[in-house]
């Protein structure tokens, strides 16, 4: 998994943070990678705007999630034994690196991932000023292991879908 620029200096600060907590650091996992990726590149059009008064809002953009079974599918995501695992996706007008980490250190919905020592595996995209990542864990419902072949069955999609959607929280920053 390639990071970018912005990506590699998030990862850097999340494993910095993930260290002053006594957790172990993230590892890069390439599917999870490619379905922030996937996500990202979703996300990139969509406006990321903020409220008048300079406070943080949360986001009332569509969705991502629309195209999840095709990412999945493109990822070799097995959703059949995927049921652990969480999208992250924030906005930050010009990725600001200082007020990308700060969203994901401090805000509470992110935090609680990210203090979490069940996940030990990253993956990150960004798309203009979108960035994604994406949490999963070492065990076999959280690994994003590949699937045995590319077609997402509607059960597991179904159960990957309602896992997703619980930790699926989005930010955006003035």
């Amino acid at each position: 998994m390639q990071l970018n620029k912005d990506e590699d200096n998030l990862l850097q600060g999340i494993n910095s943070y993930r260290t002053s907590l006594n957790l172990t650091a993230l590892v890069k996992n390439g599917n999870a990678g490619c379905l922030a990726d996937q996500i990202a590149d979703d996300m990139e059009d969509q406006p990321c705007s903020s409220p008048t008064n300079g406070a943080n809002i949360l986001a009332t953009t569509p969705t991502p999630l629309a195209n999840l079974p095709k990412h999945l599918s493109k990822c070799k995501i097995d959703a059949n034994s995927t049921s652990a695992g969480v999208i992250l996706p924030i906005c930050v007008p010009h990725l600001v690196p200082t007020l990308v980490l700060t969203n994901y250190t401090h805000r509470p919905q992110f935090a609680e991932c990210l203090n979490d020592s069940k996940f030990t595996g990253v993956g990150l995209g960004s798309e203009n000023d979108w960035m994604v990542v994406v949490l999963a864990t070492n065990n076999p419902a959280g690994s994003f292991a590949n699937a045995a072949s590319s077609l997402v069955s509607t059960v597991g999609f179904g159960r990957f879908l309602v896992t997703f959607l619980l930790g699926l929280c989005f930010i955006l920053v003035s």
